[in-house]
C-alpha cells in the first residue's frame, strides 16, 4: 500500500475493519483478536484516534517482535504482517481460520469501531450459530444500474467522509466488496429496491382496529434502500399514534403517545440485529393496545444479559448504522427504551423465542377519554378527504387545524398537507411561523 493509499483510509475513520491508534499501546492484543474472530482489518498506528490528525510513528524493532509475539501467543497462534509506510504504521490482520481467538485469556470481536470482549461461552454460540457463514459478505448478482447513487451521496454527507474519496474506496475500505462486487451488506444500503434481490429484507407495517390484530384496516411495505425503509417505517408509525396537545398558557405543545426515540431505536435494532438468513421479514404492528416491532432472529447470549451486553449477527451492518450515528454504545439501546417507557409511565416488554419482539403498551385509558371525533383509524386518503372539506368551507386550512382534529402528530399533518400539495388540489400562502392553505383557484 502506497503512502497516498493510506492517508485516505485514515480520511475513512475508524469503523469496522479500521483501528487508529497515535502510538503502540497495551490495547493492541486485544484488537488484533477481535480482528481475528471477526471479519479482518487493519491497525493504523501514528494517527490521533479522535480528530484524525497524522502524528507519524516510527517502528523499532522491539516493536515489532513484540507485535509479533502478541500474535503468536494468542490461542490458536496467529500471524500478522506489518508495515511501515513512511511515517505510518499498518498492521495487517486477516479473518481467522481458526476461530474463536483468545489472547491472554479473553476473548474479543469488533463491534463498530470498538474491541469488545465476550466470554468463550457466548463466542462459540455465536460462532454456532451462524455456522461461520457471513450473509453480509456472501454476494448476489447485483446488478449496477440498480445502485442508488441518491443513496450513497447521503450516506457519504452523513457518515462525514471526505468529499474526495472516490465511491470504490469507500466501499472498499467499508468491507463492502467481496471479490470486488457489492456484497449483500452493501446491497441492503444501497440498492434502489431492496426487494428485488432479498423479498425479505422489506419491513412491513399494519394498522389493525382491534386488539387480537384480526381486522387491518391499514398496511404499507416498506422496500427502498435501508435507510429509506428505517424511516419511511418510523414516519408511518408516528402518524397512526395519538398525541396530546398540552396547554400552558398560551402555549400549545403536542406530545406523543409513546416516546418517538423509543420506538425508532426499536426499529432501528429490529434492522442490524435480524437474521437475513431466515425468510420473514420485519413486521411493525399497531393495534389500540400496543405496538410490536418484531424481526426474525433468536437472541445471541443469555436471556438474563438482555439489555447489559450485545453481540452482533450482522457487524458489517452494524458498523454502517454506527458511522451515521444512528446507534449508540454496544447494549445501550434496550436500556434506553426501558428509560423512556418508563418516563411515559408506560411499559414495554420483550418476547423472545425464534423471533425477537419489542411490545409497547399504550395508554388504554387517555385513548377512551378522547374525543369520538380523534380516532387514529383514519387512513390518509379519509385525512385528505376532510382537509378539502374544511377548506371549503373556512376558505383555508393550517396544519395545526389538522393536528387538533385528528390528534395527529404535527409531522403527519404537515405530511398530509403536502401531499395534497404535490396532487395540485391546494396551494400553499404565508412563510415562517403563518403559513396556511387554499384550495387552487379553479377547485374553490
Amino acid at each position: 500500500m502506497n503512502y497516498g493509499e493510506l492517508v485516505d483510509v485514515v480520511k475513512t475513520g475508524e469503523g469496522y475493519t479500521i483501528e487508529l491508534k497515535e502510538s503502540l499501546s497495551s490495547t493492541i492484543g486485544k484488537d488484533i483478536c477481535a480482528f481475528a474472530n471477526s471479519s479482518g482489518g487493519r491497525v493504523v498506528i501514528g494517527v490521533d484516534d479522535k480528530t484524525g490528525d497524522i502524528k507519524g510513528y516510527k517502528l523499532t524493532n522491539s516493536d515489532r517482535s513484540k507485535i509479533q509475539d502478541i500474535a503468536r501467543n494468542m490461542s490458536p497462534a496467529f500471524n500478522v504482517r506489518i508495515e511501515q509506510v513512511k511515517d505510518l504504521v499498518v498492521i495487517y490482520i486477516t479473518e481467522g481460520k481458526d476461530k474463536p481467538y483468545t489472547v491472554n485469556g479473553h476473548f474479543y470481536l469488533r463491534y463498530g469501531a470498538n474491541s469488545q470482549q465476550l466470554n468463550r461461552d457466548e463466542i462459540r454460540e455465536l460462532f454456532q450459530k451462524e455456522n461461520l457463514i457471513s450473509f453480509e459478505r456472501n454476494t448476489v448478482d447485483f446488478k449496477d444500474r440498480d445502485f442508488s447513487e441518491d443513496a450513497f451521496a447521503r450516506f457519504r454527507k452523513e457518515a462525514g467522509l471526505d468529499g474526495d474519496l472516490s465511491k470504490e474506496h469507500i466501499l472498499s475500505n467499508l468491507n463492502l466488496l467481496t471479490n470486488g462486487k457489492l456484497n449483500n451488506c452493501g446491497v441492503l444500503f444501497f440498492s434502489k429496491d431492496v426487494k428485488s434481490y432479498f423479498p425479505n429484507a422489506t419491513v412491513a407495517c399494519f394498522l389493525y382496529a382491534d386488539k387480537e390484530q384480526t381486522d387491518i384496516i391499514d398496511s404499507k411495505e416498506f422496500s427502498g434502500d435501508f435507510v429509506t425503509n428505517l424511516n419511511d417505517a418510523y414516519n408511518y408509525l408516528l402518524s397512526k399514534l395519538n398525541t396530546a396537545i398540552i396547554i400552558d398558557g398560551l402555549k400549545h405543545t403536542a406530545k406523543l403517545e409513546l416516546p418517538k426515540d423509543a420506538l425508532r431505536e426499536a426499529i432501528i435494532n429490529a434492522m442490524i440485529h435480524r437474521d437475513y438468513l431466515y425468510s420473514s421479514n420485519i413486521h411493525v404492528h399497531i393495534s389500540p393496545e400496543r405496538v410490536e416491532i418484531v424481526n426474525p432472529g433468536k437472541l445471541l447470549f443469555p436471556e438474563e444479559d438482555l439489555g447489559k451486553r450485545s453481540a452482533q449477527r450482522n457487524p458489517l451492518l452494524t458498523d454502517m448504522v454506527h458511522r451515521l450515528g444512528l446507534v449508540e454504545k454496544a447494549g445501550s439501546g434496550i436500556k434506553r427504551m426501558r428509560k423512556s417507557m418508563k418516563e411515559y409511565n408506560l411499559g414495554i416488554d420483550f418476547e423472545l423465542g425464534s423471533f425477537f419482539s419489542a411490545v409497547f403498551h399504550r395508554d388504554i385509558r387517555s385513548k377512551s377519554e378522547a374525543n369520538p371525533k380523534q380516532i387514529r383509524s383514519k387512513s390518509e386518503a379519509d385525512r385528505g378527504e376532510w382537509i378539502l372539506e374544511y377548506v371549503r368551507e373556512n376558505n383555508k386550512i393550517k396544519a395545526k387545524d389538522v393536528e387538533f382534529h385528528f390528534s395527529v402528530h404535527r409531522d403527519t399533518a404537515v405530511n398530509d398537507l403536502n401531499e395534497l400539495l404535490r396532487q395540485g388540489k391546494i396551494v400553499k400562502k404565508g412563510g415562517g411561523n403563518n403559513v396556511w392553505y387554499e384550495l387552487k383557484e379553479e377547485d374553490a
